[in-house]
């Protein structure tokens, strides 16, 4: 009897489910994925900040300490340094990414053969599989002129030994080309699926109106690129600012010609975890966030990235 009351019972819930309109079922998945994130952000992201804010305005006993521990670090003779060589690493890094990143794509998406522009994306991509310590034991050996399969190269630009490719003058530039190597191949990709989504109409009209390969690049599709380009800047930047990797394990290899607070990660790190000092590695830390946000609004704003079209 319990079973036969049952069956109408849920088919009426399961016509019920079946009424219930596709978009308001979506959006309950939505705001489960949504949750996820949130509460993950919060954990690992918030909670973690504010303890860092707290950390960087108390002493180590826990009582506050205005701006003490921001004096010290920025009076620190090793600070400035490391704040001129991220700023050159950041520079070298974003001028490559945006120039070689954008004409990269370009390129492959002009290629009208469809193997061999998969074949290029696969290619640029493939580096990027590599995690940043393995890369850079990769680069290692590459830098080495001893033992690089570029060595003739190398020597040929007047360095015979590894201590000379990795003096720190040379650290920005090799460091951005070891970040290009790893992360370039990732925004090939993202690039060329915004290059996708330019309309197709758009790039025929200019055709028609005799307009080349490169005046349609530079017309229409840069100028349809600039949210896309502003936001690469803006995820490359937040990642630069927290140089420690490479520098870090050159550093390790080279019997330290490379300083071990080179960067200011590394500089936090020898606060923290040398000194015993978490307020002040702390302090480091907020600055790098005000810098990069600082950074990222003025991309926001020049690059349009919430402006609707």
């Amino acid at each position: 009897m319990t079973m036969v009351g049952a069956a109408p019972a849920a088919t009426l819930v399961k016509d019920r489910a079946a009424d219930r309109p596709p978009a308001r079922r979506g959006n309950a998945m939505s705001y489960g994925f949504v949750s996820v994130y949130a509460v993950l952000a919060l954990a690992f992201g918030l909670l973690p900040a504010l303890y860092a804010c707290y950390l960087a305005f108390t002493d180590g006993e826990g009582r506050f300490a205005g701006s003490a521990n921001f004096s010290k670090v920025v009076g620190d003779f090793r600070f400035w340094p490391a704040v001129r060589h991220v700023a050159l690493y950041l520079v070298c890094w974003l001028v490559a990414l945006v120039v070689l990143v954008t004409l990269l794509a370009v390129i492959v998406h002009t290629i009208r053969v469809r193997w061999l522009s998969r074949t290029l994306r696969s290619v640029f991509y493939l580096p990027g599989a590599l995690a940043g310590a393995s890369s850079v034991l990769l680069w290692l050996f590459v830098l080495d002129p001893t033992a690089s399969p570029v060595g003739g190269l190398l020597r040929l630009l007047g360095f015979d030994s590894f201590v000379q490719v990795i003096a720190p003058g040379n650290l920005p530039v090799i460091f951005a080309v070891v970040a290009f190597w790893t992360g370039a191949g990732a925004w090939i990709v993202i690039m060329y699926g915004a290059l996708n989504n330019i309309s197709a109409d758009v790039i025929e009209a200019a055709r028609v109106d005799g307009a080349n390969v490169v005046q349609i690049a530079w017309r229409i599709q840069l100028p349809m690129l600039r949210k896309w380009i502003s936001y690469m800047c803006i995820m490359s930047l937040a990642a630069g600012t927290q140089l420690f990797v490479e520098p870090q394990l050159l550093s390790q290899a080279s019997n330290a010609v490379v300083p071990n607070d080179y960067s200011l990660n590394q500089l936090a790190y020898q606060y923290a975890f040398q000194q015993n000092d978490f307020n002040a590695a702390a302090a480091i830390s907020l600055l790098l966030l005000v810098v990069a946000l600082a950074l990222s609004a003025v991309f926001v704003t020049r690059g349009g990235l919430f402006e609707r079209d």
